[in-house]
Order: structure tokens, then C-alpha cells, then sequence
């Protein structure tokens, strides 16, 4: 009779890690189809991303270091960098989407124009800013 890899009282706590590891990634990607707004949205995956990759390099860190008899703990280097870098990821893309938004100078946004961002209560902009500037041609 094969005995297994990991007693029960390790593999509850892994298996629960990995499928909590499952439920914030797609509770993450529903809040991606489901929040209206580019700013919205952009938090929605990445606390999904982190917290999913966290629960599972967790579980992979217990189980390893169960079988390999030993504290293995290089996994959580992988969890340290995504939690640097996810957050960095999402403020570069919502400095993005700000720029972009001055340099088209838009009135207003509509819900549905393709193209551009969904921006909620965004007020009109002054006449002369909303107007481009008049070519000089001389």
C-alpha cells in the first residue's frame, strides 16, 4: 500500500490555500468584466493577481517544504516581487490612461464611444480648452 506524499493534517491547509488561491484569481477577473470604468477595473485584477499568486506560493512553500524535509522558502521571493511590481504595473497603466486623457482634451465622455475612457461625472471643459488651437499661418 503506497502511503501518501502529505499526512492530512498538511494537505487540508494546501488544498485549502490553492483553492482560495483560485477564488480571489476569478473573483479578480469577474471584477474585470463587471466595474464599468477604466480606473475601476484596473484594481479588480491586480489585488487578484497578488493575492491568488500569494495563497499558491504559499501552499507550494508548506508542501515542498514538508517533502523536502527542510524550510524551502525561495518560493515567497516570487510572491515578494509580484507584490512590487503588480502595484507599479497598475499606476504606470492609470498614468497612462491620465496622459492620454489630457492629450485628447475631451469634453466629455460618453459611456459607449469607442476608444476612449470611460470616465465618470467628468465636466465640461473651458471654451477655450475645448476648442483646439487656431493654426498659425501666415
Amino acid at each position: 500500500m503506497n502511503t501518501p506524499l502529505l499526512p492530512w493534517w498538511l494537505a487540508v491547509p494546501v488544498a485549502l490555500l490553492l483553492v482560495l488561491s483560485g477564488i480571489v484569481a476569478l473573483v479578480g477577473s469577474a471584477g474585470l468584466l463587471r466595474f464599468k470604468h477604466f480606473y475601476s477595473r484596473i484594481h479588480a485584477p491586480t489585488m487578484g493577481n497578488t493575492l491568488g499568486t500569494f495563497f499558491m506560493v504559499l501552499a507550494v512553500a508548506i508542501s515542498a517544504s514538508h517533502l523536502m524535509s527542510r524550510p524551502i522558502l525561495h518560493p515567497l521571493i516570487l510572491s515578494v516581487l509580484l507584490i512590487i511590481t503588480s502595484p507599479v504595473t497598475a499606476i504606470f497603466l492609470m498614468r497612462a490612461a491620465i496622459k492620454r486623457e489630457h492629450r485628447q482634451r475631451l469634453a466629455e465622455y460618453g459611456p459607449d464611444e469607442p476608444g476612449y475612457l470611460d470616465m465618470p461625472h467628468k465636466a465640461p471643459l473651458p471654451k477655450d480648452l475645448a476648442q483646439p488651437p487656431a493654426s498659425d499661418k501666415a
